[in-house]
C-alpha cells in the first residue's frame, strides 16, 4: 500500500502540474469540521482508544454495511443486539474477519480514508491482508497507548481548528460541559438534532415528547408550550458553543401553516392520531419553525433530506437505527422548500443550508435555487455522494448555476474519527483537480483558482457555520 503524492489528480500531465500547484497552497490549511458525529466524550475524558477494532471498524457504517452486504453478520462485528445477546468481544477477532475482506473495499472511498489513516497515524505503509492482521493489530494497539494518539492530541495533530458533534434535543451535554470545565483549548461544539421530537414517526415518539416538557418545565403538548421548549433548548446548546441545528428528514418538504391549523395538526400528533401524510406536513412545518427561531438566534439551519432510514427492517428490529441500512431515495426540492422560502428565502442574515442524496437534483434544482435566495446554500455532497468522483460531479453540476459562493465549502459527516483529515485531504485534492481543468481551458486565471481552492478548503465552511 503506497499512498501516491498525485492521488485523485488528473492524468494529463498538463493539468496534474496545475492541480499540484494549487493542492500545495491548501493541504496544510485547518480544518474545519463543521458537521459530524464524533463522540464529545472522547474529547472530554481523553482516554486512549482501546483497541484498533473499536478505533477503525465498529464505529464506521461504511465499513460494516459493505461488509453485511458479503453476508458477515453484525453480530461478528461486535456490534450490540437490542435484546443483549451476546456478541463477539474479542476485538482481534473483528479485526482479523474485517482483515480477510478488505478486497471488498477496493475503488471505494473507504479504502482511501483508511489507508491514509494508517499510513499518516500509525506508520503502516503495506496492503491490510489475512497474513499481516495480526502484526499490523499489534502496531497500532501498541501505538494507541501513546499519549500522541490520544483524541486531544490527535485532534492538534490533525490542525483540528474547530469540531461540531451532533447531540439530541434530550441530551444534557456533559461531555461538552466537561470540555469547557477541563481548559483545554480544542474547539468541539456542539450541533441542535431535534428529530426525536420532532418526527411523529420517531420511535418512543410520546415518550420523547414527555421528556422535552419535564427537561425545560414547558407545556410540550401544547403548540405554544412546545415552540418554547424548542427555544429554551436551542439556547442551551447555543451555550453550549452551538451554532447550527441540524434535520435528518425523509423529504425536504416545509410547510407554513396558519397558527390555528398548526395548532390543530399538533393536537392530532400529541394524540397519537397522524396519518403518515400529516406527520411529513408536521416534519415540513417544523422546519419552517426552526428557520423562523434561526432568524432570533442565529443558528444556521441544516436540511439533511433523501434518506430512506433504516430501510432494512430487520437490523432495525435487532441492531436499531443507524445500522448502514440507509438508502438514498429521489427528492423534490423547488416545490417541497417553497413554503420556506417564501417566509424566509429571502433573509440575507439567514443561512439555510441543504443536502442531498439525489444528485439528479443538483442542476435541476439546489443549484438554481442556491443560486437566487440569499438565504439558502448548498451542502457539499455527503454520505453516499462523498467519493470522489460524486465530488467532481457536484462541482461540474452545480457551479454553472450557484458558483462556488453560494456553496459551503466540505464537512466530513463522519464518526470515524480518523478518518477526518483523510475526507478533508480528498475533498482538496478534487477541488484543486476541478479548478485546474479550469485553469488548462483558460476558463480561470490560476491566482483566482488558488484563492477559491484556500475558500472551499476553509474559509466558506468557517463563515457558513459562523465558526
Amino acid at each position: 500500500m503506497l499512498l501516491h503524492d498525485d492521488r485523485l489528480f488528473p492524468a494529463d500531465p498538463v493539468t496534474r502540474g496545475i492541480a499540484r500547484r494549487l493542492y500545495a497552497t491548501i493541504r496544510d490549511l485547518p480544518i474545519i469540521s463543521p458537521h459530524g458525529h464524533t463522540d464529545p466524550r472522547w474529547f472530554a475524558e481523553d482516554q486512549p482508544f482501546s483497541d484498533p477494532a473499536t478505533l477503525l471498524v465498529k464505529p464506521d457504517h461504511y465499513i460494516f454495511r459493505m461488509l453485511y452486504s458479503q453476508g458477515v453478520r453484525l453480530e461478528q462485528l461486535g456490534i450490540p443486539r437490542k435484546d443483549g445477546a451476546p456478541v463477539e468481544a474479542d476485538p482481534r477477532a473483528i479485526w482479523t474477519l474485517f482483515a480477510s475482506h478488505w478486497h471488498l473495499f477496493r475503488g471505494t472511498p473507504t479504502r482511501l480514508w483508511l489507508e491514509h489513516a494508517l499510513s499518516n497515524v500509525f506508520g503502516i505503509n503495506e496492503r491490510l491482508s489475512p497474513d499481516n492482521a495480526d502484526r499490523l493489530y499489534d502496531k497500532i494497539a501498541e501505538k494507541l497507548e501513546q499519549p500522541e494518539l490520544r483524541p486531544r492530541a490527535l485532534f492538534e495533530q490533525f490542525k483540528i481548528e474547530a469540531i461540531s458533534t451532533t447531540e439530541g434535543a434530550l441530551d444534557d451535554l456533559k461531555w461538552h460541559d466537561m470540555i469547557k470545565a477541563s481548559g483545554w483549548s480544542g474547539k468541539v461544539v456542539t450541533a441542535y438534532r431535534p428529530d426525536s421530537v420532532v418526527d411523529p414517526e420517531f420511535e418512543g415518539f410520546a415518550t420523547n415528547l414527555d421528556q422535552f416538557g419535564a427537561l425545560t418545565g414547558e407545556d410540550a403538548h401544547s403548540w405554544t408550550g412546545y415552540l418554547a421548549a424548542h427555544r429554551q433548548r436551542r439556547d442551551y446548546f447555543r451555550q453550549r458553543g452551538a451554532t447550527s441545528s441540524d434535520h435528518g428528514h425523509a423529504t425536504a418538504r416545509t410547510a407554513n401553516l396558519s397558527k390555528a391549523d398548526a395548532e390543530a395538526l399538533f393536537a392530532k400528533v400529541v394524540a397519537g392520531s397522524v396519518s403518515a401524510e400529516e406527520a411529513d406536513l408536521f416534519r415540513g412545518q417544523m422546519l419552517t419553525e426552526m428557520a423562523k427561531m434561526s432568524l432570533d438566534d442565529g443558528l444556521v439551519l441544516q436540511i439533511h433530506p433523501g434518506s430512506s432510514r433504516n430501510h432494512n427492517a430487520f437490523l432495525f428490529e435487532h441492531f436499531g437505527r443507524d445500522m448502514g441500512a440507509d438508502i438514498p431515495r429521489q427528492t423534490d426540492y423547488v416545490t417541497a422548500l417553497k413554503p420556506l422560502l417564501d417566509a424566509v428565502g429571502n433573509e440575507p442574515d439567514l443561512t439555510v443550508i441543504a443536502f442531498t442524496l439525489d444528485e439528479t437534483s443538483y442542476s435541476r434544482e439546489l443549484a438554481p435555487l442556491a443560486g437566487h435566495y440569499p438565504a439558502l446554500k448548498l451542502g457539499p455532497g455527503w454520505w453516499f455522494l462523498d467519493a470522489p468522483e460524486a465530488m467532481l460531479r457536484f462541482r461540474e453540476l452545480t457551479t454553472e448555476t450557484a458558483g462556488f459562493y453560494n456553496t459551503v465549502g466540505f464537512n466530513d459527516d463522519t464518526r470515524a474519527y480518523l478518518s477526518i483529515p483523510a475526507r478533508h485531504d480528498v475533498a482538496r485534492r478534487c477541488d484543486c483537480t476541478y479548478l485546474a481543468k479550469l485553469v488548462a481551458e483558460h476558463r480561470l486565471d490560476e491566482d483566482e483558482a488558488a484563492e477559491v481552492a484556500h475558500d472551499l478548503a476553509y474559509r466558506l465552511a468557517k463563515e457558513a457555520y459562523r465558526l
